[in-house]
């Protein structure tokens, strides 16, 4: 530990980085791990809704010999539809209902503003999702293809976890600044 204290004490910025890069990291692959097993149950609890297409803009596609709907929301009949859709979004919002407060006060050590963070922390989710989601339309319907769902649901959730970690890692670095905790 005197290497780690004496390299922060040398180099504070770099230091801080390091420990919420791998703060950061560990915790996001858990959630990615918990979203995973979520995904793997949870389109059973939602087959009542059916796998009607569910989905926007459904612009049809052929990739691979697949025709299906890419959406930005959403995926056609063909690949789980409202039931699939509803299962993956409620792992996404569970996972990031946890991920949260564990990101603001344990890694990133910010005691802002939960408020105002919640809000840009929802839209960063939604844009997100949104282009995930649009990327993970195509993954389905081609991997659905050649591998079993287990296998394409960890694709689902490496590919959510691995785009949202990266990209969320920098929004929180924003949206939590480091701040002191002050007695209420």
């Amino acid at each position: 530990m005197k290497f780690w204290s004496d390299f922060a004490e040398k180099h504070p910025k770099a230091a801080q980085w390091i420990r919420e890069g791998g703060l950061f990291v560990i915790v996001s692959n858990l959630i990615t791990v918990l979203k995973y097993l979520m995904l793997q149950f949870l389109p059973a609890a939602f087959a009542g809704l059916g796998d009607r297409s569910f989905g926007w803009p459904g612009i049809p596609l052929t990739m691979f010999g697949e025709t299906f709907d890419w959406n930005i929301l959403g995926y056609d009949q063909a690949h789980g539809g409202l039931a699939y859709f509803t299962a993956y979004m409620v792992a996404m919002i569970i996972g990031e209902c946890i991920n949260f407060p564990i990101q603001k006060l344990f890694v990133f050590r910010s005691h802002g503003n939960t408020g105002k963070q919640v809000a840009w922390y929802v839209v960063a989710f939604c844009i997100i999702t949104c282009i995930v989601n649009s990327i993970n339309c195509i993954w389905v319907a081609v991997a659905g293809l050649v591998v079993p769902d287990f296998i394409y649901n960890i694709g689902t959730t490496v590919l959510n976890g691995g785009v949202s970690m990266v990209v969320f890692f920098f929004v929180n670095k924003i949206i939590f600044p480091p701040t002191e905790k002050t007695a209420e």
